[in-house]
């Protein structure tokens, strides 16, 4: 029997399933989503016990229902043989994810700011991202990362890499997650 595919429950869009969606892509393996597009459906998964801390991400793998961003990135990377040889390589690997995930938080949570804001909160963000975070990640990782065969699938056109966060989607995340 084939094993059933990985399923996330997210809504339609990047927000803390996107890095999810990349390891993934990386390991090569194909899985489905369903889109949370209503506060009825997120009631559902959390009257059901589905979610462990009463919140998405949400990814339905191996029998289990892995809640936690980082939790499922390490899962995911560890069945796959992505994370790394021992434990200084793992511990390297957790550096990179923590620091990633932190600025990802940042990012993610722009969209949902009142206009004023958000102006502040660019320059806070632009400030950040440069100083820290810009200098590890520089260009040469970016070329090294884009040619893996499994990443250069995932970024073309017709995958299921998310794009940036329109109105639409802002809008869908606010009727499911505000009260």
């Amino acid at each position: 029997m084939m094993a059933t595919k990985p399923k996330l429950h997210y809504p339609n869009g990047r927000g803390r399933m996107e890095s999810v969606r990349w390891v993934l892509a990386a390991a090569g393996v194909e899985f489905d989503e369903e889109f949370l597009e209503t506060k009825e459906q997120l009631q559902k998964l959390q009257d059901g016990n589905h979610l462990l801390f009463q919140q998405v991400p949400m990814v339905e793998i191996d029998g289990m229902k892995l809640v936690q961003t980082r939790s499922i990135l390490h899962y995911i990377a560890d069945k796959h043989h992505l994370f790394g040889k021992d434990l200084k390589e793992r511990t390297l690997i957790d550096m990179y994810v923590e620091g990633t995930l932190d600025l990802l938080e940042l990012i993610i949570m722009h969209p949902f700011l009142k206009p004023d804001d958000q102006q502040k909160e660019v320059v806070n963000m632009a400030q950040k991202a440069i100083i820290r975070y810009f200098p590890v990640f520089e260009k040469e990782f970016t070329v090294k990362i884009s040619n893996i065969p499994t990443i250069k699938k995932f970024l073309e056109p017709g995958s299921k890499r998310k794009p940036p966060p329109d109105d639409i989607y802002v809008r869908t995340v606010y009727n499911i997650f505000m009260p």
